[in-house]
């Protein structure tokens, strides 16, 4: 007995020992992601020979394998019996007789392509590929062949069109759809995983001829022209070096074929080299503060993306690649827990850029679900996903996807302020009963998704937005010109000067320079004039101050000084209903809160005039009316001060 208790304990021992010496090794061998881009080409995003050494030591030599193949049963039985695989089916289930909606015909792509008009197309596309996707997954569970002939039948058809492009990003001269290239965007990479999946996981349930065409398509479509623009910088996926959300979301659809479906063991490495030196610039995006310039919606889409990518790689590499801290863990964690310092207050948020004004309760969720894992955001109290590629990880991860138990009371335990230095931008909150909050941001015009719009803010009485940023023009031709008045600084709440507006550009900016915050009153200074080019500008500073005492006063004061005489005014820009009570006076009626608006001047006589802003189709609603508030006459110096008051029952 005495032998066999030593003998358990020595078993035991070596069984830690070996433990901690894997762990050890798989430290060691764990790549560092900062010595990785110290040895990058500067002059393109595909790897130089130093990383792909340095990647050879750390992944596998087989294709990467997002879920077993149908045949283990073991694995979806599992999944079979689980509650959310049993609502994907029954999901599956309603939408087995749906056809597909493409290939759409030459003439609507052309049409598309050229009014930009989103709604003939996108529609057909993204139904077609989430019923794909699904029908696949169901059919795992399954196992029975009920969705085969439509997992066939839909196949074909992404495979018969000529272009997987959205028709608005081809060229004018459509060279994606007549043959002469291939590129890939946000529909493209979302075509091609969707496929990556039907063979990877039921290739076995096709006909060699058609598991043989995905391939073919797959390597063709995605894998050589990802790898080709990496390598050369021809710009035909010009999103390979950029900082917005198409980076992180064509970088990880062309990744996910291209590991699941290169049978070269060298494009495998390729893509996942060339991904993280991209993923460098998509971070670099994000201010050091965490702040997303594309807003609120964005964030969720681009980070999703990047999360996803994050964790297939941990997973492929058995958590030896560590995009989660990349080489800046501190700032990731910024990024991830992004979404609650940038709520105003009672799910509303600054619909600047163009970002959404309210925090969605539909869509995915996946980017705040793997925040909370990894960043420490707060865990959401339901979990959404879309992708079948979120869903996998989800069946892969079960201990990251259990639903919190965390009520809604963040939403009254925001800070009283969040101060994005970086970028420059301020939420001052209110906590009166009916809270009285202003967001309002310095930047530059020269952010992802950009609109001419330093300066702007946004008014928020309970969940109104009575007064500010009108958010974005829907996307629709022209809606990214910077001429459209919804997007040059006609159209926001900020000054205009000789007529001139702001100008487009890096150098033109913001910087706040002065801020006091405590609980009864939040002030700050920001200095503007470098967002105009008018050599005459000596100064022009924007002061915000939320008074916060009793049911709060916010006002916003302009203050300008020039070498001569200059036309000058601003703008109270809403969609709420107006009322002119006299030349100082207004009185906004939001959805169901009502504010009254002063005006003040120093240096001269100012003048009201509304107008509505001459945009048909604005993501915020219909109605923006631009309310002008400028000097009767020319002046050199000279003050406008526009105060927000509660009008409370």
């Amino acid at each position: 007995m005495k032998i066999l208790k030593s003998l358990v304990k020595y078993m035991t021992c070596l069984s830690f020992i070996l433990f901690l010496g894997q762990n050890l090794v798989a430290q060691t061998l764990a790549l560092d992601i900062g010595k990785y881009l110290e040895v990058a080409d500067s002059d393109k995003i595909y790897p130089s020979q130093k990383q792909i050494d340095m990647l050879k030591a750390v992944m596998p030599a087989q294709a990467y394998q997002p879920a077993p193949n149908i045949s283990n049963r073991v694995y979806w039985d599992k999944i079979a019996a689980t509650e959310s695989g049993q609502s994907y089916l029954e999901k599956a289930n309603t939408l087995l007789n749906k056809e597909p909606e493409v290939p759409i015909s030459d003439e609507i792509y052309r049409r598309a392509n050229k009014e930009g008009n989103r709604g003939i197309y996108k529609p057909r596309y993204y139904r077609t590929m989430d019923r794909l996707e699904r029908f696949v997954l169901a059919e795992c569970i399954e196992n029975k062949g009920r969705f085969l002939p439509q997992i066939k039948t839909y196949s074909q058809a992404i495979m018969d069109m000529k272009s997987w492009l959205h028709p608005n990003h081809d060229d004018s001269n459509n060279t994606v759809l007549e043959g002469k290239r291939v590129s890939i965007d946000l529909g493209a990479r979302k075509f091609g995983g969707v496929l990556a999946l039907v063979e990877s996981l039921l290739g076995d349930s096709l006909s060699g001829k058609m598991s043989n065409d995905i391939k073919k398509q797959l390597q063709w479509r995605i894998t050589d022209t990802y790898l080709t623009s990496c390598e050369i910088g021809d710009k035909n996926n010009h999103w390979i070096d950029g900082t917005s959300n198409w980076n992180s979301v064509c970088t990880s659809g062309a990744v996910l074929v291209s590991i699941i479906n290169s049978e070269n063991p060298d494009k495998r490495l390729a893509a996942i080299g060339s991904s993280i030196n991209s993923m460098k610039h998509y971070i670099s995006g994000f201010g050091d503060d965490g702040y997303c310039s594309e807003g609120l919606g964005y964030w969720g889409y681009g980070f999703n993306h990047f999360l996803y990518l994050a964790q297939m790689l941990s997973d492929y590499s058995e958590g030896k690649i560590n995009l989660f801290n990349f080489d800046n863990p501190e700032k990731l964690k910024r990024v991830g827990n992004f979404p609650e310092h940038f709520e105003i207050q009672k799910g509303t948020c600054a619909p600047f850029a163009d970002g959404v004004s309210h925090t969605s309760s539909s869509g995915s969720n996946f980017a705040e679900v793997l925040s909370s894992t990894y960043y420490g955001a707060k865990m959401p109290i339901e979990i959404r996903m879309e992708e079948a590629v979120e869903q996998l990880i989800a069946w892969n991860n079960p201990e990251m996807f259990g639903v919190s138990t965390f009520n809604e009371t963040q939403k009254s335990n925001l800070n009283e302020h969040t101060y994005f230095n970086d970028f420059g931008m301020v939420i001052s909150r209110g906590k009166q009963q009916t809270p009285f909050s202003i967001a309002i941001k310095a930047g530059h015009n020269a952010e992802n998704h950009n609109h001419s719009d330093v300066g702007t803010y946004i008014v928020v009485l309970n969940e109104d937005l009575i007064s500010g940023d009108i958010g974005a023009p829907s996307y629709r031709a022209g809606s990214f010109s910077p001429t459209n008045k919804a997007r040059s600084s006609w159209g926001h709440p900020v000054p205009r000067i000789n007529n001139t507006l702001q100008s487009n550009g890096r150098q033109f900016y913001g910087k706040i320079t002065d801020t006091k915050f405590s609980s009864t009153q939040d002030k700050v200074v920001m200095d503007i004039s470098n967002a105009y080019e008018l050599p005459v500008l000596e100064h022009l500073t924007r002061t915000m101050i939320n008074n916060k005492s009793g049911q709060g006063t916010i006002t916003i004061l302009d203050s300008f000084k020039s070498l001569e005489a200059v036309t000058f005014g601003t703008a109270i820009m809403t969609f709420s209903k107006y009322e002119i009570l006299n030349n100082n006076t207004l009185i906004l009626k939001g959805k169901n809160q009502k504010v009254k608006v002063e005006v003040k001047s120093k240096g001269g006589e100012v003048s009201i005039e509304p107008e509505i802003v001459p945009v048909e189709h604005l993501r915020e609603g219909k109605g923006a009316i631009r309310i002008g508030v400028d000097f009767v006459t020319p002046i050199k110096e000279g003050q406008i001060e526009i105060i927000y008051t509660p009008i409370l029952n």
